[in-house]
């Protein structure tokens, strides 16, 4: 199945708190988000949103109209029934990251938790970075968070990549400076455990 079609199937077929991925805040990458150091007016782009609660979090803390992309319409679709009237304050996008355009420098944070391990071809992992470098200012930050080591060989049943830190950031390169990673047990709806490495990168001026 083409991976637009297999994601509209799970949201459109499941409940948003449900999937393995839910959690009712995601408190680690508020965390590093706000350890970026830009403040409550920082652009904050959250890839792979779609229907994560972390947006819900970065509105209740004051950041201004926070972009949500997502591959799946669905996914946008129930982030935007929960908001009600507020889902005007948020900028969304649908659309594929190693395709989508995005507009030149205009985030301070890019925040990405459990796509990237996704991208299993070295050509849209490329296509992914060049799309960062492009839509990130530099001095801005980037989190981004993968199944670790020792983490899940799938997900939704699709194959992924496994990093540990190094690894990870290796795949972004020099334009990175890794400021910091660590990693988090994520207890899924289902009561199992997955482990997840987070890394906490700075975009270097050229």
């Amino acid at each position: 199945m083409e991976p637009k079609s297999h994601w509209e199937n799970i949201y459109s077929t499941r409940a948003p708190d449900a999937v393995s991925w839910f959690q009712p805040h995601a408190e680690t990458s508020l965390r590093l988000i706000r350890n970026a150091g830009a403040g409550s007016h920082a652009r904050v782009i959250d890839v792979g949103g779609g229907a994560s609660t972390l947006v819900d979090d970065l509105l209740a803390a004051g950041f201004p109209r926070p972009t949500v992309l997502d591959l799946s319409g669905a996914a946008i679709a129930t982030a935007q029934r929960r908001h009600g009237e507020r889902a005007s304050e948020v900028t969304w996008i649908e659309g594929d990251i190693t395709r989508v355009a995005l507009p030149a420098r205009a985030y301070d944070v890019w925040h990405d938790r459990a796509v990237f391990h996704f991208l299993t071809d070295d050509a849209d992992r490329a296509a992914y970075v060049r799309t960062l470098l492009h839509a990130v200012q530099p001095g801005g930050h980037v989190i981004v968070a993968t199944f670790a080591e020792d983490g899940p060989l799938k997900c939704s049943g699709l194959p992924v990549v496994r990093y540990r830190p190094d690894q990870l950031h290796a795949e972004f390169g020099e334009p990175f400076e890794l400021i910091a990673h660590e990693k988090e047990a994520h207890q899924t709806p289902g009561g199992t455990v997955q482990q997840f490495v987070y890394c906490f990168c700075r975009r270097v001026a050229p």
